[in-house]
């Protein structure tokens, strides 16, 4: 794994809209190196901040939407188009406004799904979907690109929260149940499958978050108490803060 680089912006505004520049020029480069590109995508305001930043971009056209493969690192299990859903911010604030091919947008299924209210099933269909995209001889999931996650105040990441079982196991996606944050179902990737992309960027933004970044970011953190200690690129990580994120990290 990759030892985090920190970069601090001075508010969310500048935070998204420096991501959202950095996303786009590395799906460019994937592009041009692989033919293709394939990003994991967060919810909640940072994320969908940078994904909206993105939208508004003039540089969006630079990228061939319709060579980009879109996941989630996880979703909270409800029907398709409600507002809880990572899919559904996601979709508003980016993904209707760009050409994505509907086949490579790759959805984590809500009890509507083909599998119904059975998010551990629902789990296995994705894990299925992520073993097909890697391809013959390959890994349990792609090779990402890009998976950003945001961090939350008890610095769980993607649905790993403190404590819970998720954080040991070994699959490439399961299902959460009790979740300390509403909706209590959920489906998320497993450490595994984070540590497989190519980088992990960390995005937080305000003083709530401070000290889950400061203990995501310390030596010798257990992520059993802050599961985002554990969030690391292959090649690369990336916590991208703003300064109010930052201010208890060491100067």
């Amino acid at each position: 794994m990759s030892a985090p680089a920190v970069l601090v912006h001075r508010d969310q505004e500048l935070l998204a809209a420096a991501a959202a520049a950095r996303l786009l020029t590395r799906i460019a480069d994937a592009q041009a190196a692989r033919g293709a590109a394939s990003v994991v995508l967060t919810g909640g305001g940072v994320g969908t901040a940078v994904l909206a930043a993105v939208a508004a971009s003039g540089a969006r056209d630079a990228v061939d939407w319709s060579r980009v493969d879109v996941w989630w690192g996880d979703e909270r299990f409800r029907p398709a188009g409600d507002p809880e859903r990572n899919e559904t911010g996601a979709r508003a604030a980016l993904l209707d406004h760009v050409p994505v091919d509907p086949a490579r947008v790759h959805v984590m299924a809500g009890p509507d799904g083909p599998d119904g209210d059975h998010p551990d099933a629902a789990a296995e269909r994705y894990a299925a979907e992520l073993r097909a995209a890697a391809g013959p001889g390959g890994g349990p999931v792609p090779e990402f690109d890009v998976l950003m996650l945001g961090v939350g105040p008890d610095a769980h990441v993607a649905s790993l929260f403190p404590g819970l079982p998720g954080l040991r196991d070994e699959r490439p996606v399961v299902a959460v149940r009790d979740s300390p944050k509403p909706p209590p179902t959920r489906i998320s990737l497993t450490f595994p499958s984070l540590r497989a992309a190519r980088e992990v960027w960390v995005l937080a933004a305000g003083a709530s978050k401070a000290e889950a970044v400061r203990l995501a970011l310390a030596a010798g953190t257990d992520v059993a108490r802050a599961p985002a200690a554990g969030a690391r690129g292959r090649d690369r990580t990336l916590f991208l803060l703003d300064s109010a994120a930052a201010a208890e990290l060491p100067d």
